[in-house]
Parts: structure tokens; C-alpha cells; sequence
């Protein structure tokens, strides 16, 4: 909508770069154009502002397919005024020269001539078409019979309105329809959807399986090497008994050959000794016995009262202590004659 100032009498017009304005005075333009900016008398001046600008026509309408499935179809229409004077004199764009407002809807005007002209080949086309072809491929050839139809329609061309592009966004069937024609899908989705399940079970429960397995082989393994463990303590163990028998075995019998050789010298000594005091007791003896034989024959020249003199120091060398001895007369005359 333009911009409209008030100055005493006189109002001021801006309009966007965007819109396209005429100002008429008593049927004769006085200026049109895009942007205009200008002073008029409101009371002496007709004004149009038609848009220049592209606009979004949004659309959805109903048709019937061949099989008589309702479908709703959703598209949209791009479309600007390229001739805005054919326009304005086809439609009512003018505008308030007081307060710069449209009188009219012009742009509701333009909406449903679109909307008819884009109805009318998506609804032949689509009469002509299964339920399912038409959801699956009958969005591009929609489409393009809009747009052929609207670059083609001669009122379009005559009010000035050019068709940018024509879309069609969807097509979709009634709620309860397009549930029933999912279903075989959702199924499907769901199948796959439960083996994938089933597969990750199953992958689950063999990792299980090998996870278990290899606990099992492990403590397997680890009993094995236990009892190589065990069975090679029990061999070091009988090996440190052998080595120590052996060890025992060496040392008695080193300590045999000592005791023995201990015994041998020993008994080599005391043979020795023996030897020896024999020795020395047969010296002896024939030292005694030489001795005695010398003695004896120093004996045997002395007289009888010398030895028997002797005989009595020996005796009373070993004749025990004698408390009292009483001497007769007639003893003691006898040793006296005997000495004598």
C-alpha cells in the first residue's frame, strides 16, 4: 500500500519501488511508473497501485482419481503483474486518495482466476489416473499441465498476469485411505523392522555364546596351566627331595669315609700306642728282668744275713704302720745269734 501524507489541502504519494502507480486527473494520466513520489488534490485525482513484485499463490483443492479415490492436491502458483496498465484497466486497483487504500480485492481477484485456471487440468488429469499411479508419479505430470495451462490461458495474457512457475507440492488421499495404503508398507517396515531385531538377538546371542566359550576356554587353559603349575612344582619339589637325598647321601657317605678314615687312623694309633707300649712294656720288662737278673746275681754272692737284712727292709718298707711292737728276750737273742 502506498504512502499517503496530509498538507492542508494537498496529500503526498510515495509509493514502493515495487508497486506501479497512475495518477489521473479528469481521465488524463498525468504520470505512471514504479517508485513515484508526488503531491496531488485528492478531490481532482484517480489512483491506481497495482504490484509489481512476485507473489506465492498457495492452492489446495480436491479431485477424484480414476478408480474414485478422493485425493487432496497441495501446489502452489508464482505469478507477477508484467503489464500493470492492462491490469488496472481489467481490475480494480485503485486506490483511496485519502488514505492510500485499496478499494477493491484486486489480489483476491487474481487469486481465484489462478485457482480455476490451475484446478481445471489437475482435475482432467487426475480423472484419468489410478489411485496409486497418481500418488507415485502423478505429481510431475501435474505439474506440468498447470503450467502449460496457465502460460497458454488468453485471459491471463489480456489482464496482464504472468505465471512464474507452477509446483505441485503433494497429493495425498483421504486419512482412512492413505492408512490402508500404508499398511502394506508399515508391515513391511515392521518385518524388517523384527528381523533386524531378531538378527541383533541372534548376533547377541552368539556373541553371548562365544563370550561363554571363550570364559570356558580360558578356564579351561588356565586349569591346564594350573595343573602344569602343580604338576611341575610336585616335579621341582620330588627333584629338591632327590637332590637332597643325594646331597644326604653324598655327605653320609662322606661322613662315613671320615668316620672310617677317622676309625683307621685311630685304630692305626692305638696300634700304634699298642705297638708301642708293648714295645715299651717289653723294654721294660727286659729292663726289669735285667734288672732283676743283675740284682739277683748281686744277691746271689752275698752272704745269708745280708739278705735276709735285706729281706726285712723290704719287708718293712711294705709291712703297714705298726702301733706297738713288744721284743722278747728270746727273739731278740735270736736276730742278735743270727747276726752274729
Amino acid at each position: 500500500m502506498a504512502d499517503v501524507t496530509r498538507r492542508l489541502h494537498l496529500r503526498h504519494l510515495r509509493a514502493a519501488p515495487t508497486s506501479w502507480v497512475s495518477h489521473t486527473v479528469r481521465g488524463r494520466e498525468k504520470r505512471a511508473g514504479t517508485g513515484l513520489s508526488f503531491w496531488y488534490r485528492p478531490l481532482t485525482a484517480a489512483l491506481s497501485e497495482v504490484p509489481v513484485d512476485d507473489r506465492e499463490l498457495p492452492l489446495l483443492f480436491h479431485a477424484r482419481t480414476e478408480d474414485f479415490a478422493d485425493v487432496t492436491v497441495q501446489a502452489t502458483v508464482t505469478y507477477r503483474v508484467s503489464d500493470p496498465a492492462a491490469a488496472s484497466a481489467r481490475l480494480d486497483f485503485s486506490i483511496d486518495p485519502f488514505t492510500g487504500a485499496w478499494r477493491g480485492q484486486p489480489l483476491d481477484q487474481v487469486a481465484g482466476l489462478l485457482a480455476e485456471l490451475a484446478q481445471q487440468p489437475a482435475l482432467d488429469l487426475l480423472a484419468r489416473l489410478p489411485l496409486a499411479e497418481a500418488l507415485t508419479t502423478g505429481i510431475a505430470p501435474i505439474r506440468q499441465s498447470v503450467a502449460d495451462a496457465l502460460a497458454a490461458d488468453p485471459r491471463l495474457t489480456e489482464t496482464g498476469v504472468a505465471v512464474v512457475s507452477a509446483r505441485v507440492v503433494a497429493i495425498r488421499p483421504e486419512p482412512d485411505l492413505e492408512r490402508a495404503l500404508q499398511t502394506p508398507t508399515r508391515e513391511q517396515v515392521q518385518q524388517d523392522a523384527d528381523r533386524a531385531t531378531y538378527a541383533r538377538r541372534a548376533n547377541a546371542v552368539e556373541q553371548e555364546r562365544a563370550i561363554a566359550e571363550n570364559e570356558l576356554q580360558s578356564k579351561i587353559e588356565l586349569a591346564r596351566r594350573e595343573q602344569e603349575l602343580v604338576e611341575q612344582h610336585g616335579a621341582n619339589a620330588r627333584r629338591e627331595a632327590q637332590l637332597a637325598a643325594e646331597r644326604e647321601e653324598i655327605a653320609g657317605i662322606a661322613a662315613a669315609e671320615q668316620l672310617r678314615r677317622h676309625a683307621a687312623a685311630e685304630a692305626e694309633a692305638a696300634r700304634v700306642r699298642d705297638d708301642a707300649r708293648a714295645t715299651g712294656t717289653r723294654v721294660v720288662g727286659l729292663a726289669e728282668a735285667e734288672a732283676e737278673s743283675a740284682r739277683l746275681a748281686a744277691y746271689r754272692d752275698l752272704p745269708p744275713a745280708v739278705l735276709q737284712a735285706l729281706a726285712l727292709k723290704e719287708l718293712a718298707a711294705h709291712v703297714p704302720a705298726i702301733g706297738e711292737l713288744t721284743v722278747t728276750p728270746d727273739l731278740l737273742s735270736k736276730l742278735v745269734g743270727r747276726l752274729g
